[in-house]
């Protein structure tokens, strides 16, 4: 079934997914998990078909005796949050993400919001669901309640303001569930206008996406056309579990750079703590940990492996090249009104602007991430990376290839394969553009041959 992916469970509703589907995924999802006789959270975004998908999955989880908590119209961050403070057994967001509005899905947690994933569990889950049958059984027989969490939640995000000052956002919630996440903001000292600020899952405005650069165009001519009226504009995803980021000037930030900010912030009440930043970053993010007091470390690409890192480390946040902010306080999951708050409060008490604040980040030169499709195995040309390097720079494979040279040659590179597409990725930053261009070319030459 091509609905199961590394990080979640998604689809074209009506074409690759349906209810009945889901109905046997909650089934098997309730038996991976072990959940009978216990809760589970399950919660829904604003998409046309969501709705239909809460009552088909919560169906199945009472026909294997699972108590079903439904906390309504959420957010993700807000999924994972009543997953852990309500005490819960696991948790089921059902949503598409950043996906257009033909799409559904869900994303699966163990109790804690500890994720499932392709490596932890979503491929057991598969081969289950493909074992049960509509006409199997009950095994139990729950019950469903509701619970109302957005209080609460709120609260706790509202509780890490310490701005300095008012301020004034610009935010675009693309009709999705940054709507919900919005009302953390209230009595913090945080006002916002709003772009597309009723929810509508057909996501009539714009995709609901802040990866795609051309989402961003009408926040940035609403932070333009205010003339210096807001402080800085927020975007966010479908679901609200990732964030983008416009300078007052309604330039765009790099989400590299906000992650270094937002360690700033944190680190400056946790001096020594560790700090993660995805090995796509920018070297100035570790250096900007580093110099606040942190310990900073690398991740892997993808919210699981993510997650995973952080808790063995004891980190208290980690930032990802796809928006994805993620907080120990909200059980080392993401917020994207935490992401915000803590931008917030760094804007607020330095005296600058946010593009005076990411002026002096701007000091490297980056490939950005470039895709080739390749004939040969992608593992293949991994491998031939690994031999062509080994020996001339510190070479390591935490997720794929990575080659640093930064401090004999000023560069560093790393190549990974694409989880769905027989894609090669090359991200690669030099000291100064030259030796970037140079590497890049030396890189992709190597990847292409």
């Amino acid at each position: 079934m091509g609905i199961f992916k590394a990080y979640d469970i998604r689809g074209i509703y009506g074409k690759d997914l349906d209810d009945d589907t889901f109905y046997r995924i909650a089934r098997a999802y309730a038996r991976f998990i072990g959940a009978c006789g216990r809760k589970v959270v399950v919660a829904r975004d604003c998409r046309k078909s969501s709705d239909a998908l809460f009552a088909a999955f919560s169906a199945g989880l009472v026909d294997e005796g699972v108590d079903v908590v439904d906390i309504g119209l959420a957010s993700t961050p807000m999924s994972y949050f009543a997953n852990g403070s309500l005490g819960a057994h696991g948790s089921v967001m059902i949503t598409a993400s950043h996906n257009t509005r033909e799409w559904n899905g869900c994303k699966l947690c163990r109790a804690g919001a500890v994720p499932i994933s392709g490596a932890t569990g979503i491929k057991d889950i598969e081969r289950m669901t493909e074992e049960i049958s509509l006409s199997d059984p009950p095994a139990g027989k729950g019950e469903i309640s509701k619970a109302d969490v957005s209080a609460a939640y709120a609260a706790f995000v509202a509780s890490t303001a310490r701005l300095g000052r008012k301020m004034h956002l610009a935010m675009d919630f693309a009709n999705g569930m940054g709507i919900a996440e919005a009302a953390a903001f209230a009595g913090t000292g945080i006002s916002y206008d709003a772009l597309y600020g009723e929810y509508d899952g057909d996501f009539p405005n714009h995709d609901a996406n802040p990866l795609h650069v051309e989402t961003l165009a009408d926040l940035q001519a609403m932070v333009k056309a205010g003339g210096g009226k807001y402080d800085f504009g927020v975007a966010f995803d479908g679901d609200a579990d990732r964030a983008g980021f416009i300078d007052e000037r309604g330039e765009i930030v790099p989400m590299d750079f906000v992650t270094a900010l937002i360690a700033k912030d944190l680190l400056s009440r946790a001096p020594g703590a560790a700090c993660f930043c995805d090995l796509r970053s920018s070297r100035v993010c570790g250096e900007t940990i580093a110099a606040a007091g942190g310990r900073p470390m690398l991740s892997r690409v993808g919210h699981s492996f993510i997650k995973a890192q952080m808790r063995e480390n004891d980190a208290i946040f980690a930032g990802e090249l796809s928006g994805h902010y993620y907080f120990k306080a909200n059980y080392t999951a993401e917020s994207s009104s935490m992401a915000t708050i803590a931008l917030a409060n760094i804007v607020g008490n330095s005296g600058k602007t946010l593009s005076e604040l990411v002026a002096p980040l701007r000091k490297y030169f980056q490939s950005g991430e470039i895709n080739t499709k390749t004939s040969r195995p992608p593992a293949e040309v991994l491998s031939a990376v690994k031999a062509a390097y080994e020996g001339k720079a510190r070479v390591f494979e935490l997720d794929g290839v990575s080659v640093d040279a930064w401090d004999a040659e000023g560069w560093w590179a790393n190549v990974r394969m694409s989880n769905t597409e027989p894609l090669v990725r090359l991200n690669l930053e030099g000291r100064d553009e030259k030796t970037m261009q140079s590497k890049r070319d030396e890189f992709l030459s190597l990847i292409r041959s």
